[in-house]
C-alpha cells in the first residue's frame, strides 16, 4: 500500500529560477542603455558626405569629377549667370581673385544656374565660351545645375544646410575651407572686394601651415 503522505506529487519547479526573473528588468535596462550609447556614438561620427569636397559633380564639358581634388585649398563657390546685372562686375572680380590667389591654394568654382530670372539660358558649351572669351576665365566651371529647391544639386544642398543661407539670386558666394567645410556665405549684393579679406586669411593660413611643416 502506498504511503498516504507520499502519494502527492512534489510541486514542480518554475521553468526559470526566481533570481532570473529579478534580474530581467536589469538586463532590459542594460540593453536599452547599450542601444542608446550606440545610437549616440553613431550620430557623433562624421558622415561621409559631411563636407563639400566629398561630392562628385559634372564639369562644364560633361565629365564627372570629384571635388576631392580641391581638398587642401580654399574654394569660393558661386552660382553664375551670363545675362545678369551682376555678371560683368562679378566675372571680372572673380577672375582677378583667381589670378591673384590661385590655383595652388585657392579656386573659384563656378556653377551656372538658370533658376533666377532665366538669366543663364545657354548650353554648357555656350556658357564656357562666353566666360573664357569675354572675361578670360581660368577658374573651374561646372555643368548648369539647380542650386535651390527640391532638385538642388547635393553639393549645393550641403552648402545651404551648413550656412543656413539659400541662394535667392545669381552670384551667391560660399567660402569653403581646406577641409571642405562651408564657413561663410554672401548674397549677390556683396562684392568680391568685400569678400577678399576672408579668402586671403584662409589662404594665408594654408601657406603658414605649410611653412611650419617644412
Amino acid at each position: 500500500m502506498p504511503d498516504p503522505e507520499g502519494s502527492a506529487e512534489p510541486a514542480s519547479e518554475p521553468p526559470f529560477p526566481r533570481a532570473a526573473f529579478l534580474l530581467l528588468p536589469l538586463a532590459i535596462m542594460l540593453l536599452l542603455l547599450g542601444a542608446f550609447l550606440f545610437l549616440a556614438f553613431s550620430a557623433s561620427e562624421p558622415k561621409e558626405d559631411n563636407n563639400f569636397y566629398a561630392f562628385k559633380v559634372v564639369n562644364i564639358r560633361g565629365k564627372l569629377v570629384s571635388l576631392e581634388k580641391y581638398r587642401g585649398s580654399v574654394s569660393l563657390v558661386v552660382n553664375v549667370a551670363s545675362e545678369c546685372g551682376y555678371t560683368d562686375s562679378h566675372y571680372k572680380a572673380l577672375q582677378k581673385l583667381q589670378r591673384e590667389l590661385g590655383p595652388s591654394h585657392f579656386n573659384v568654382l563656378a556653377f551656372p544656374c538658370n533658376q533666377f530670372g532665366q538669366q543663364e539660358p545657354n548650353t554648357n558649351k555656350e556658357i564656357e565660351s562666353f566666360a573664357r572669351k569675354t572675361y578670360g576665365v581660368s577658374f573651374p566651371m561646372f555643368s548648369k545645375i539647380a542650386v535651390t529647391g527640391m532638385g538642388a544639386n547635393p553639393a549645393f544642398k550641403y552648402l545651404i544646410e551648413s550656412t543656413g543661407e539659400e541662394p535667392t539670386w545669381n552670384f551667391w558666394k560660399y567660402l569653403v575651407d581646406p577641409n571642405g567645410k562651408a564657413v561663410k556665405a554672401w548674397d549677390s549684393t556683396v562684392t568680391i572686394e568685400e569678400i577678399k579679406p576672408y579668402v586671403t586669411e584662409l589662404v594665408r593660413n594654408i601657406i603658414l601651415k605649410k611653412r611650419d611643416e617644412l
